[in-house]
């Protein structure tokens, strides 16, 4: 039987296989919490940092939803309760998820939208400087639409370039910023290899350049503690369908500092962002505070199973979700260190756990016919280009167990794929 070393924030520790780390887990009963945790069909799910498993609860809330607040009160629910819903939620994902004092958070749109209105109020807000700064290996969505961004705005956008197994550091961000520089986007976590960059330093960095700071939380939101009003963030958006668990096409959330609302003017200019949306004025006159920051209905429907996930959280606690986070992760490098790279995989994510995030990503030029053979099988990783697993752990409810098993599975079709490359 191997024994397996690893570190939480402390001495390293002489940690057994997957059935007694599972047995020591304190969050292991949440498992039970999720649909389908142990459906046979499914061998192993390492994919949560795509889509998140629902909750059993969630069947329930929507059911109820239908026959209650919609059945029943129908459009009354609107003046009851469903104006107020975008912020009431986004101010519990501030306090739970974000670090974040209320009035700051609003969910509506997806991350695309929120993007682009959050890029364009902050270009706004920085008039006459003719520069924005993305990294090439951030998520195609960012980097798509800050490149359609610059391109209505007339601006020049600067690339960052960072280690393919690593991510952008605060001296990289220094040495291209500066006075023609507007705004700077960047993932909090890096979606193909983890690397967490240091917000904090990157934000006064940006700073101390006279711009402004656009973090994409996509990949952190309810698996890496956050601390936007402490890391004196201008502006953040995220997606609710990986670690919040809100479903497929659930809804995107938007921070906005408070000392920012005033100055931004964001550019989609709808009717439920207006002072009086029922007023049906002749003109536009944005709402103050975070309700400005939305454009048409807010999608109510989409918000419930979110809600859900984010009391989840809140009891079994952030710290507590980050702590297995990482005993996960260290667990994961381990078995690729003993069983994937005597196969020729390469590790492509940190291996310090303070720079890592709830993913891993190993790389082998066979693994995208390896990933589409593991599917079938009911191993569901997901494979990133070139030629990247990525292996996503959901600390609520993903045991290490199945994580084993997972790994187990990419080795033994890696194997079966032998061969010419």
């Amino acid at each position: 039987m191997l024994i397996r070393r690893y570190q939480i924030g402390g001495p390293a520790m002489t940690i057994a296989p997957a059935s007694q780390l599972d047995a020591a887990d304190p969050l292991a009963a949440f498992r039970s919490r999720f649909v389908a945790a142990d459906d046979p069909s499914v061998v192993a799910y390492l994919d949560g940092n795509s889509l998140g498993r629902p909750l059993a609860v969630t069947a329930e809330r929507l059911a109820g939803f239908v026959a209650g607040p919609w059945g029943r009160g129908l459009i009354r629910s609107w003046d009851e309760a469903w104006m107020a819903e975008p912020l009431t939620v986004g101010d519990r994902l501030a306090e739970v998820i974000l670090g974040a004092a209320p009035g700051q958070v609003t969910v509506a749109d997806s991350t695309s939208v929120l993007l682009y209105k959050l890029m364009r109020a902050g270009i706004g807000a920085r008039a006459g400087r003719s520069e924005v700064v993305i990294d090439r290996d951030n998520f195609p969505t960012d980097r798509f639409i800050m490149e359609g961004v610059a391109a209505e705005c007339g601006l020049v956008v600067r690339y960052l370039s960072a280690p393919h197994d690593t991510g952008v550091r605060p001296a990289d961000v220094a040495a291209v910023v500066g006075e023609r520089t507007a705004l700077v986007v960047l993932s909090h976590v890096a979606y193909r290899s983890g690397f967490i960059a240091d917000m904090a330093a990157i934000t006064r960095a940006v700073h101390d350049a006279g711009a402004l700071m656009l973090w994409d939380l996509c990949h952190s939101a309810g698996v890496v503690p956050v601390e936007l009003d402490a890391c004196d963030v201008d502006l953040a958006t995220g997606c609710t369908y990986k670690y919040l668990n809100g479903g497929p096409g659930s809804p995107a959330f938007c921070y906005v500092a408070t000392r920012r609302q005033e100055e931004l003017s964001q550019p989609i200019w709808g009717w439920m962002g207006a002072s009086d949306p029922f007023a049906m004025g002749p003109e536009y006159r944005p709402a103050q505070g975070m309700r400005k920051f939305i454009s048409g209905t807010p999608p109510v429907l989409a918000m419930q199973p979110l809600k859900d996930m984010v009391e989840l959280i809140a009891e079994a606690g952030l710290t507590a979700v980050r702590q297995k986070s990482v005993a996960l992760t260290e667990h994961a490098i381990a078995l690729a260190d003993e069983v994937l790279a005597p196969l020729g995989a390469v590790l492509a994510s940190p291996r310090d756990a303070a720079e890592r995030g709830s993913h891993i990503t190993v790389d082998h030029p066979r693994f995208a016919a390896v990933t589409a053979a593991l599917w079938k099988g009911g191993v569901i990783p997901d494979f990133r280009p070139p030629d990247g697993i990525r292996i996503g752990l959901s600390p609520l409810s993903t045991s290490f167990a199945e994580l084993e098993r997972g790994v187990e599975a990419i080795a033994r079709e890696l194997r079966d794929h032998a061969g010419p490359h």
